[in-house]
C-alpha cells in the first residue's frame, strides 16, 4: 500500500509532467520567424546585385535563435536536426517563395528582387534589417 504522501507526490508529478514538455521547434514562432527572414533575405541578396547581407546582424540573429532554443530546453542536436531537416527546409522554402511572389519578386527579374529588398529595408522589417544596399 502506498503512503498518502507518496500518492500525493506521484499525483503532482503526473499532473505537472506536461507543463515541462517542449513544443516541436516547428511551432516556436520566434525561431521560425527569424529563420524565415533569413531565408527571404538570402534569396534577395543572391538575386539582387546591389543588395548584400549585413553579416554581423545575420550572425547576431543566429545567436539569438540558438540562445532562445537553448533557453526553451532544446539541445544542440535537436536544433541541428530541425535546421537540417529536409521536411522543414521544404516548408520554409515554400513559405519564402510564396512571400517573395506576393511581394512582387519574379524569378529571373533582378529588379523585382531589388525592389522587394529596398522595400524591406525601408520598412525596417526583420528581413530588411539583415540587408544593406539598394
Amino acid at each position: 500500500m502506498m503512503s498518502r504522501t507518496a500518492a500525493i507526490l506521484l499525483a503532482l508529478s503526473l499532473s505537472t509532467t506536461g507543463a515541462f514538455a517542449k513544443s516541436p521547434l516547428s511551432q516556436v514562432d520566434y525561431i521560425n520567424d527569424r529563420l524565415f527572414a533569413a531565408a527571404v533575405g538570402d534569396v534577395i541578396r543572391k538575386e539582387c546585385g546591389s543588395i548584400s547581407a549585413r553579416w554581423g546582424r545575420v550572425l547576431s540573429e543566429y545567436n539569438k535563435i540558438k540562445g532562445h532554443a537553448e533557453a526553451l530546453g532544446y539541445t544542440d542536436a535537436e536544433i541541428d536536426a530541425y535546421t537540417k531537416s529536409d521536411t522543414e527546409k521544404a516548408k520554409l522554402k515554400s513559405r519564402r517563395d510564396a512571400y517573395l511572389r506576393q511581394a512582387g519578386a519574379t524569378r529571373g527579374n533582378e529588379a523585382s528582387y531589388c525592389k522587394v529588398g529596398r522595400d524591406e529595408i525601408a520598412k525596417g522589417s526583420l528581413i530588411g534589417s539583415l540587408l544593406k544596399g539598394g
